[in-house]
């Protein structure tokens, strides 16, 4: 059965599209409940759903904007079914997100930033150029910026360890991309290395980002494969 992707406005979701979501997660350690979904709805503009037939197999909550003037896609918070088909749902919600953001930001390359809790999430920036952090990487000055503009825009400044990108939970729930499932790739082991320190039960996360190049974007590379 074709997968069916849609993308709208966060304030249109009805309480049962909510309760379906928050179903995803319920029997996972990253439990988002109606509750904290439902404030999602405030701190970002777009989600994006993937659904088989009737059921949802992921969601994304996204924004597009402008930080200090560069074209940016945050990625506040997703979540995938973990199943066989758990890689294809990733790539279904970020090309629908990738032909959104060309449309917003023609012939420009554009920033994508998340917060992640699962070294499989890592695989949210294939595709993407100069990813930060990555492995045998020391971050420049401007990278080890640009990882605290992204901490205060995901509401946590000062949070950020600009070094490991290691974003200090405060015990709270928080946003992540919740990702994984059987047959997803298992990160190499210089990956696993970058989210060694997370205390997941304080709410740690890693902040990464990487650059959608204009010519990808406008090509279709980033988009799912049909």
């Amino acid at each position: 059965m074709p997968f069916e992707v849609g993308t709208k406005d966060c304030t249109s979701l009805s309480d049962g599209e909510l309760a379906e979501m928050a179903d995803m997660t319920a029997d996972r350690d990253l439990q988002f409940d109606i509750g904290f979904l439902s404030k999602q709805c405030e701190e970002w503009v777009l989600i994006t759903q993937v659904h088989e037939g009737p059921k949802l197999r992921g969601y994304s909550f996204c924004t597009l904007e402008r930080i200090g003037g560069t074209p940016s896609m945050l990625i506040g918070l997703a979540s995938v079914e973990r199943s066989a088909k758990a890689d294809q749902v990733l790539r279904q919600l970020l090309g629908d997100q990738y032909r959104r953001a060309l449309l917003a930001f023609p012939d420009e390359d554009v920033l994508v930033g998340a917060r992640l809790a699962d070294p499989q999430a890592y695989q949210v920036f294939t595709g993407l150029v100069d990813i930060v952090p990555r492995p045998a990487h020391k971050a420049s000055g401007e990278e080890r910026a640009w990882g605290r503009r992204l901490a205060k825009r995901f509401g946590a400044e000062h949070q950020l360890d600009d070094r490991t990108f290691v974003l200090c939970g405060t015990g709270d729930l928080c946003g992540a991309l919740d990702f994984g499932g059987p047959k997803v790739h298992e990160p190499d082991a210089e990956v696993l290395e970058l989210f060694g320190s997370l205390d997941l039960s304080r709410g740690d996360r890693v902040v990464g980002f990487g650059w959608a190049m204009a010519e990808d974007l406008a090509s279709g590379k980033l988009a799912p494969r049909r």
